[in-house]
């Protein structure tokens, strides 16, 4: 299956549908992003379709309230949180402080930006 996400305002992605693979087949049977734009483009009357995938291409995989970044030809996550910030090269956020690697379980605490230990018992 391709999946495919519609973009809108802002570049926002606002839904994500799948396509049979044999939807982006050509004459050669060469897959390609641009049969499976058209297809839903005639499916749904709705032009601006990116695709998206599992393996890294495009870094992230979409999902609803995305946002699509032409220039990093990337797919972004919306900002967890105020302090966090963007990498550059992978478009995913990150904390201003490590997660413990101690192998305990940790939440975000925006208050105080470190990370504090969940207390399992």
């Amino acid at each position: 299956m391709a999946n495919f996400a519609k973009i809108g305002l802002n570049n926002k992605v606002i839904e994500v549908l799948s396509l049979h693979d044999n939807e982006l087949l050509d004459s050669n049977n060469v897959s390609s992003e641009n049969l499976g734009i058209l297809f839903l483009t005639n499916l749904t009357g709705w032009s601006i379709w990116k695709q998206t995938f599992t393996d890294g291409t495009r870094k992230n995989n979409a999902g609803i309230g995305y946002t699509y970044d032409e220039d990093k030809d990337a797919f972004i996550a919306p900002k967890p949180f105020n302090s966090w910030s963007l990498n550059e090269t992978t478009c995913r956020w990150e904390p201003p402080v490590v997660y413990p690697t101690d192998g305990q379980m940790y939440n975000w605490n925006e208050e105080t930006t470190s990370w504090d230990l969940i207390d399992n018992s």
